[in-house]
């Protein structure tokens, strides 16, 4: 039997990090013009939310892409428009792929449109690529990397990959069937693999399986001195199952998303973010990657939000808990 972790100081603040990020969440949601935080980390940085679905790019596919009144819900379609949103990770780069398409549909896709719309923009200087991650290329031949994308979305198509994902057992099982297709690392893989669950398409519990990707392999090493022999995944999942203790350890009130606790999808992208915090709160604190600066500043938006939306499965009522309270103090 494994013995306990071994905290650093870094431990508390990936708590504290937690509540007052989402106290900033529901304070944007009440307030568009703020101001939302006394931290001047958070005011000078980007920072990902708490929860990856809350995310403002994690919302347009949930919203537009997956639920939108107007989409098929069909298993092809639906795995046909999450993968192509995906792959490129920017909603500019999905509304201008759909403008050339004039709607995007499996039944009627044209993918060499697709790589002329994409070829022009690119010409015209756009990024076609969310930098929020890296996108390897996969190997299709092609000298643009798009164009390997798109190569390795028509494979996936063509070898009935949504139905095979549909009579998947569980969200590992989903995660390996992704996982063999080229250019998709581990990372990646759980990352698409959670992005369909979102959807129709699937319906397992976050609960069931978790990857740590590279940053969060950093968050790690930076909460713990020594993990005694776990596995970075099952220091995710015991941060998942400490989560009320902690925050009521540290006099933290940290409601949830609408009442939903952080699953360990979260608890990975929370490593990740205090990766980078840490940098600035904690730089004596060196970690596995060894960076010491946070490249992305926080460039603020004051604009009314809408109403956030959720896979309708998970029953959120976004109306109760828009107004909960903040939470006091500074992080350092």
């Amino acid at each position: 039997m494994a013995s306990t972790p071994i905290p650093t100081e870094v431990f508390d603040t990936y708590w504290r990090f937690a509540a007052e990020r989402m106290s900033i969440y529901y304070k944007r949601l009440a307030d568009a013009y703020g101001p939302w935080t006394d931290d001047p980390i958070l005011q000078t940085y980007r920072f990902t939310n708490a929860y990856r679905a809350a995310d403002r790019v994690s919302q347009y596919l949930i919203r537009e892409v997956q639920y939108r009144e107007d989409r098929s819900q069909a298993p092809a379609e639906l795995f046909f428009r999450t993968m192509l949103f995906k792959f490129f990770n920017k909603i500019e780069t999905w509304e201008l792929i759909e403008h050339a398409l004039g709607g995007v549909s499996w039944q009627a896709a044209n993918l060499e449109l697709v790589s002329r719309a994409l070829h022009g923009a690119s010409q015209r200087g756009a990024r076609i690529y969310n930098a929020a991650y890296i996108m390897p290329s996969p190997s299709f031949g092609f000298a643009r990397k798009y164009d390997n994308h798109l190569a390795l979305l028509q494979k996936m198509m063509e070898g009935s990959l949504p139905a095979r994902l549909q009579r998947a057992g569980s969200l590992r099982e989903v995660y390996q069937l992704i996982l063999e297709y080229p250019g998709l690392g581990p990372f990646l893989a759980f990352q698409y693999a959670i992005d369909l669950n979102y959807s129709s398409l699937l319906n397992f519990q976050e609960d069931d399986f978790v990857v740590a990707g590279p940053g969060a392999l950093d968050g790690i090493s930076k909460c713990f001195f020594d993990i005694r022999g776990r596995s970075p995944e099952d220091i995710i999942y015991l941060m998942s199952d400490r989560q009320e203790a902690e925050f009521r350890r540290l006099g933290l009130d940290f409601p949830g998303l609408f009442g939903r606790s952080l699953k360990p999808i979260d608890c990975q992208n929370l490593f990740c973010e205090i990766s980078k915090y840490a940098r600035v709160a904690h730089p004596h604190v060196a970690g596995a990657s060894g960076r010491t600066r946070i490249k992305q500043q926080y460039q603020k938006r004051s604009a009314p939000q809408r109403a956030p939306f959720f896979p309708p499965r998970w029953n959120l009522d976004v109306t109760k808990t828009r107004d909960a309270p903040p939470v006091q103090g500074l992080l350092i």
